[in-house]
């Protein structure tokens, strides 16, 4: 399933919401976003306001939904719901609709602005799986440890994923403490115990699932993206030094477990319809994750961005976009469930670092500084190979093609704080 380019992206619409028709703005009328404000509101995006939608006169089918404490009983309705309820809102801020005067006066007392609320994750996280699907990033990493045989022969076979932890999936803007683990250098003889001191970031994007699949029933490629709600950016904090003692042979553990940042605000698949394009070109896939569909506009024209910010110095380190990827988010869902795995409404899933083939593409530090080697100079003269106590990670990711107006992701930040000693 492939959402068509219909009414609501149509660029030549404008919001009664005066800050939704700003050109810089993430969230216009074309885009629409959901997410969940304290305490336990569903709320629409639109310009720097907030539209409550537990106080508006929604269609029946969506209305008890979306007046839920998180968004697991809109992720559970069907993609037919998921468009009526963006269609009503779409005619309903529109400012040149017949009824439009009607529909601001009704409306605007139900508006808040982003700048006096407190963000939360968006849904009950049931389980969170990330992926591996940037070949580029695989390919990177892979020069590091393996420099003649950088990509392992199972990469364009298989999706690669591990299982992560939902508990400590946060909300952007929640603090992030340094982790303590066990380290272990070429040097030592045996492990220490203490901070990671090779802390990193990992530029992601994520997908929250909507309605699942039953136990022992694989979803097929042909219906994977009817299983898809709408996507976020996501930050997969990553102790490099912790990680590289304990991932063998079964792969990260703590040195991801300790945290996971999100951005508040889920843009739906179907407001991405016009940023659509064609699918990594892919050699070795198997019959059971291939489709035509899917070769032709599996993959999403995302730009993303990541800065660090350090004693008054903004640095943007990368810029790069999710159409590199190799595998795309139907293949992770027909993947994910072909041994029978059910997946469940608010699910989230997540691409894994998201890097391009050039040198300013790479998504973490580990690529950016070759593990450290080449470290990072800042503006104001500081380096940086690894992440220090004080530094901000910030995330930006938006779509704009020419014919349709430019829709965004907000921003997915974290602050590195000290580790807790015992």
């Amino acid at each position: 399933m492939t959402y068509r380019i219909g009414e609501t992206h149509d660029s030549k619409w404008r919001s009664w919401v005066d800050s939704a028709n700003d050109s810089q703005t993430d969230f216009p009328i074309q885009n629409l976003p959901f997410g969940v404000f304290r305490p336990g509101r569903i709320g629409v995006a639109i310009g720097n306001q907030i539209l409550d939608l537990q106080r508006c006169p929604l269609p029946i089918e969506t209305a008890q939904a979306c007046s839920s404490k998180s968004l697991n009983q809109l992720l559970a309705l069907t993609p037919a719901h998921w468009s009526e309820l963006r269609l009503w809102l779409s005619r309903a801020l529109r400012a040149d609709a017949t009824d439009w005067r009607e529909n601001r006066s009704r409306l605007s007392e139900f508006l808040v602005p982003m700048n006096a609320v407190e963000m939360q994750v968006p849904a009950e996280i049931g389980d969170y799986t990330d992926f591996y699907a940037s070949i580029d990033h695989a390919t990177n990493v892979g020069r590091l440890f393996r420099p003649d045989h950088p990509l392992l022969p199972n990469y364009k076979y298989v999706p690669i994923a591990y299982h992560g932890r939902t508990s400590s999936i946060v909300i952007s803007g929640a603090p992030i403490h340094r982790p303590n683990g066990q380290i272990k250098t070429s040097a030592m003889d045996a492990p220490v115990f203490g901070p990671s001191r090779s802390l990193d970031y990992e530029l992601e994007v994520a997908f929250f699932i909507g309605g699942g699949n039953t136990l022992g029933e694989p979803v097929p490629i042909q219906s994977a993206e009817s299983r898809i709600f709408g996507l976020c950016l996501l930050n997969d904090w990553s102790a490099r030094d912790i990680q590289s003692w304990e991932y063998q042979p079964l792969g990260p553990f703590l040195a991801k477990s300790f945290a996971t940042s999100i951005s508040p605000w889920v843009v739906t698949l179907e407001a991405l319809a016009p940023f659509r394009t064609a699918a990594y070109q892919q050699s070795s896939t198997l019959p059971h994750l291939e489709s035509g569909e899917n070769s032709k506009q599996g993959a999403i024209d995302l730009i993303l961005e990541v800065l660090i910010q350090s004693k008054q110095i903004c640095m943007r380190l990368s810029r790069t976009n999710t159409k590199n990827l190799y595998w795309t988010m139907a293949q992770m869902v027909t993947h994910h469930t072909s041994n029978g795995c059910n997946l469940l409404s608010g699910d989230l899933l997540a691409t894994g670092t998201v890097s391009g083939p050039a040198d300013d593409e790479r998504g973490c530090l580990l690529e950016l500084t070759r593990n450290g080697a080449e470290p990072i100079r800042l503006p104001n003269g500081e380096t940086r190979s690894f992440l220090e106590d004080g530094d901000e990670i910030i995330l930006r990711g938006y779509c704009e093609r020419e014919g349709f107006v430019r829709i965004g992701f907000g921003e997915c930040r974290g602050t590195i704080s000290a580790a807790r000693l015992r």
